[in-house]
């Protein structure tokens, strides 16, 4: 995988690392293990909370587009009230994607370069990002790691029910093809945990030049 160049010195960067995966596979819960074990983490639905609260140019676009009931009791743009109003709705889908997809990059660009900035960088930083092969983003990354778990025991996850959104993702197997680290997600949260371990020992090999120092997540 090859990723934007980010800071002027290439060995202050962090390896860059995206996870992604199906629905219910356990992306979130894998992102929470490669926190514990040093890396700087960030969700993408982080991001997509940070823009809707604070810009302005995102809250003027989707009342204009999607009308005031998307604004909560606060006045800023409510996540639930949006995903009601795109359900089933393809052409708002579609808009908001559009809309917030590019936005996304540019503050998860500036997180990166806020990371190699820092006088003792991370060595890792990862991402969760559910649409990444959908929308071509696994070229801002350095590593991918796809989670994935049997169709059933995902729904099972999500207490039974469909989402209507795996139609829109690409199957299962073209992902496991194009990552480079893969882990079926059928067993214990410890075992995932362990496996996360051996990936972030095989990424401080990448780079020995690296400090050891672990790093929290860092706020945007």
């Amino acid at each position: 995988m090859g990723s934007d160049p980010i800071g002027s010195d290439p060995a202050s960067r962090p390896i860059a690392v995206a996870i992604t995966g199906g629905i219910g596979a356990g992306k979130s819960s894998a992102l929470a293990c490669f926190r514990r074990h040093g890396a700087a983490t960030v969700s993408s639905d982080e991001i997509v909370h940070h823009l809707l609260a604070t810009d302005p140019d995102v809250k003027h676009a989707l009342v204009e587009r999607l009308g005031e009931e998307i604004l909560g009791d606060d006045g800023a743009p409510d996540r639930e009230r949006i995903a009601l109003r795109v359900f089933k709705d393809r052409d708002a889908l579609d808009f908001l994607e559009k809309l917030l997809h590019p936005l996304v990059s540019r503050e998860y660009l500036a997180w990166r370069e806020q990371l190699a900035a820092l006088p003792s960088p991370p060595r890792v930083c990862v991402t969760e990002v559910p649409l990444l092969y959908e929308v071509g983003g696994e070229t801002r990354f350095d590593k991918v790691v796809v989670i994935t778990a049997p169709p059933k025991l995902r729904e099972a996850r999500r207490g039974g029910r469909t989402d209507d959104r795996e139609s829109r993702l690409l199957p299962d197997r073209e992902k496991t093809t194009r990552a480079d680290f893969v882990y079926v997600n059928t067993g214990t949260p410890e075992e995932l945990d362990s496996w996360v371990a051996d990936v972030m020992a095989t990424l401080s090999h990448e780079d020995p030049s690296r400090s050891d120092t672990q790093s929290p997540s860092y706020n945007l």
